[in-house]
């Protein structure tokens, strides 16, 4: 009884967070496929009756689609910041504008080709009657061209609408919030409700969209306009359901980001609990990679997260040098405000570092006790690493300055390199020091004599917009030193365990409570 309650709450939270990820959803994907349409329609017109002119135009759109959307999506966010840079800033390089432009060129290849097809599908005989009664070139489309060739059009846009649907949910990654939020979260937390919900909310919107679009079609087929008109008003209801929210004030609202992990996941909800007490609006930004987290929150897309001091030190700061604890704090805070206007509010009290773990079994088995130990045995060892890990500059100097050299490497989302090490499909992973499945799983976490990563504080940073805001840090600064790292790993634990498992919300509750939440 005590799981079935447990997973009812994870379901009903999910629901909760439905309706608004919903609406984003269904904007994001109007306005690209608005804007493809608008770059579609004058572009398969002219190519209509030009074939090399459309052999180049599709080819290049082709080539577009073999592009992983992730790829597509991640590969704007520098070209806008590029841009943003060259022409003096106030272009986004997150969240909706980059979501938008890859999701617009995604769509355009089945419009474009269905444009091209429609029009070249027309029977010539027609195309001659309608020149022999003397028609102009803009009757012959509008009269003749446009009614024949809409129904192969509107297929087109079909196979567009249910594409952009899907990858729309990818969105997530560079902090456009969408269905994919409720995904992301709740596969690095095991939570297969909260997946649920997002996959079959993202089904069901792009069913409803093809059988709305489906029903225009062959209204347009068989010439019943007020079939069309019905099917049209329902979208562009639907659509300005999903634009009310924006016409609401939106004061004192706040965005609170967070990565792509469970501590992570817990902040957010600990931080964003404690400013709705201060009377906030809060939404949240989840999934976010390091860099863009960083500079997501420089540019004023989210207004407070917890970072790192080893991520931001080797990462923005671009530092190799390993100095104390609280001189890297205090350089952290002065390069954060000098160079982007971001502000360091405080440490936590806990670090989060990287660490190479083992099963503890193979630790007494093969006398494992530092990453020195390692080096020997790592030539028949795999090892399982997060998302991020085998590209960032921490990795290279643990390589570097042990000389590891693993059989094979293997990149996971950070909750399923547990079960990969448990199931023996890895044998060292860059586990998380406050992670409590450290000590749940009797893992042996390896020491690092030769200090080849720095320090990782976990610290909250603020927006240019926040750092002088007194309100705004008021509610923040009870924070600052007061979460134990025992706490921290407890709380990740309640959302990373198999039984019983907690939400975020939940564990970030617990969290407050234990650190003084009603102080």
């Amino acid at each position: 009884m005590k799981a079935r309650s447990g997973v009812d709450s994870h379901m009903a939270l999910a629901l909760d967070r439905l309706p608004p990820l919903l609406a984003d959803h269904v904007l994001l994907c109007a306005a690209a496929l608005g804007l493809a349409l608008l770059v579609s329609v004058p572009l398969g017109l002219a190519a209509a009756h030009r074939p090399r002119f459309a052999a180049i135009l599709l080819g290049i759109a082709s080539v577009i689609q073999t592009i992983p959307g992730l790829a597509l999506l991640a590969l704007f966010y520098p070209i806008l910041l590029a841009f943003s840079s060259a022409v003096g800033g106030g272009i986004p390089a997150l969240g909706f504008l980059p979501s938008l432009l890859a999701l617009s060129l995604y769509a355009v290849l089945p419009m474009l080709r269905n444009i091209v097809a429609g029009i070249n599908g027309i029977d010539p005989a027609l195309v001659e009657a309608a020149d022999g009664v003397g028609m102009t070139g803009r009757q012959k489309l509008l009269l003749v061209e446009a009614p024949l060739a809409a129904p192969v059009v509107m297929a087109g846009i079909r196979v567009a609408a249910v594409w952009t649907i899907g990858a729309a949910t990818l969105s997530t990654t560079v902090g456009q919030p969408s269905l994919g939020d409720l995904i992301f979260s709740g596969l690095q937390t095991q939570d297969w409700s909260t997946v649920l919900v997002g996959c079959i909310a993202a089904a069901l919107l792009a069913l409803l969209v093809d059988t709305l679009l489906g029903l225009i079609e062959h209204a347009i087929a068989r010439r019943k306009r007020g079939r069309a008109l019905v099917a049209a008003v329902l979208i562009l209801v639907g659509i300005g359901w999903a634009a009310a929210p924006l016409l609401a004030p939106r004061q004192d609202s706040v965005v609170v980001g967070a990565k792509n992990f469970s501590e992570q996941f817990i902040l957010a909800r600990l931080i964003g609990q404690r400013l709705e007490r201060a009377g906030y609006r809060v939404t949240y930004r989840e999934g976010l990679g390091s860099a863009v987290a960083f500079s997501a929150l420089a540019a004023g897309d989210v207004d407070v997260y917890v970072d790192y001091g080893g991520t931001i030190w080797t990462g923005p700061m671009k530092r190799s040098d390993n100095p104390p604890r609280a001189a890297m704090l205090a350089e952290i805070g002065r390069w954060s405000r000098a160079e982007h206007g971001v502000g360091l509010v405080g440490p936590l009290g806990f670090e989060n570092a990287y660490a190479l773990a083992v099963r503890g079994a193979d630790a007494r088995r093969l006398g494992l006790a530092s990453i020195a130990d390692l080096a020997r045995a790592a030539p028949n060892m795999t090892l399982g690493a997060d998302l991020e890990f085998l590209d960032r500059t921490e990795w290279r100097a643990i390589e570097r300055a042990y000389g590891l050299r693993f059989r094979a490497r293997r990149a996971y989302a950070p909750s399923f390199m547990y079960r990969a090490l448990a199931s023996r499909q890895a044998d060292v992973i860059s586990a998380f020091s406050s992670d409590g499945r450290i000590a749940a799983d009797r893992l042996v976490v390896l020491a690092d004599p030769r200090r080849a990563t720095p320090a990782y504080d976990a610290m909250m940073l603020v927006s240019p917009a926040h750092t002088d805001d007194a309100r705004f840090l008021a509610a923040l600064r009870p924070l600052v030193g007061a979460v134990p790292v025992t706490a921290m790993r407890e709380a990740n634990y309640r959302v990373d365990r198999d039984s019983d498992k907690q939400t975020p919300e939940a564990a970030a509750r617990w969290l407050d409570g234990e650190i003084g939440g009603g102080k």
